[in-house]
């Protein structure tokens, strides 16, 4: 009997655009992105199987995968862990919907087992995750003319999406290289009459807390002079900072910002100095406000 699944605490390590992908996993509402298999398997025994897929955040009903009328092939992100590797719980329901016939969803996947393949051995990695964030889940349908009943489910759905942008840093994260990939997946995010920046880094969980905690200490942690860092949540193995920004703030506002310390937060990060006093305070204070999705 195969082993079960080993707990992975950053199951998308190794994957490009792993912060997208822990986005899309822990918070985005609506999002997608093309991914398709790598050529290792395309020539193994899924070779007779559509070979692109579309991975959303979540999918009608829950479902964890979709095989529409049509061919195409769409897996959800968010449908909930059987597994203790999320890596593992999105390759099972890849396959399933990529051998499902046309127009049936996956409903259920079974746990997968140390023996099943993770994104990073079926995932083409040689082109980048281009994910796109949408204002409802009308991809859900594309351009199926819908009953009067599907368009009421479609309206209820599209109802609960938090209102979600990315924002792009000014020049495309300061020097580019490493310092785009620390501005890779910034979010604003608008609850009610309050926003706020979702950032998430692309360091390991408690490197990023050290350097997130030197920022504090410095006071050199502000976005824009009136927000306010409220803290900060693990997500699949990265640290994800969350700060209030005034409530009028748009997305296009803030790409000045995030680029302006792009380098501090890396700098922090990287840095090998063993905490101050004053450092280790404001790291016991993040982490006792702290929460964790898992």
């Amino acid at each position: 009997m195969p082993s079960p699944a080993p707990f992975v605490r950053r199951p998308f390590e190794g994957l490009p655009g792993e912060t997208d992908w822990v986005a899309m996993r822990e918070f985005l509402p609506a999002a997608t992105a093309a991914v398709r298999f790598a050529t290792k398997v395309s020539a193994a025994d899924v070779s007779a199987l559509p070979q692109e897929a579309v991975v959303a955040t979540v999918l009608p009903m829950a479902w964890p995968g979709l095989h529409r009328e049509g061919g195409g092939v769409m897996v959800a992100t968010q449908s909930g862990a059987t597994s203790g590797d999320a890596s593992r719980d999105v390759a099972a329901a890849w396959l399933l919907a990529a051998a499902a016939e046309e127009g049936h969803p996956v409903v259920a996947v079974p746990t997968p087992t140390a023996d099943s393949p993770r994104l990073q051995d079926i995932l083409d990695v040689s082109a980048p995750l281009e994910v796109t964030v949408h204002e409802g889940f009308e991809f859900w349908v594309g351009d199926t003319e819908l009953d009067e009943d599907s368009t009421a489910s479609l309206q209820r759905a599209n109802e609960s999406v938090v209102p979600t942008r990315r924002v792009v840093a000014a020049g495309g994260g300061a020097d580019g290289g490493a310092a785009a990939d620390v501005s890779r997946s910034v979010f604003w995010v608008r609850f009610g009459p309050r926003t706020f920046v979702r950032w998430v880094l692309p360091d390991d969980e408690d490197a990023a807390t050290d350097g997130l905690a030197r920022l504090v200490a410095a006071d050199r942690q502000r976005l824009t002079p009136e927000s306010r860092l409220l803290g900060a949540f693990r997500a699949s193995g990265l640290l994800v900072p969350v700060w209030e920004v005034d409530a009028e703030t748009e997305v296009e506002s803030l790409g000045a910002a995030v680029a302006a310390l792009v380098n501090p937060m890396r700098e922090a990060i990287e840095s090998s100095v063993a905490l101050t006093s004053d450092e280790r305070r404001a790291r016991n204070g993040l982490l006792s406000r702290q929460v964790t999705l898992r």
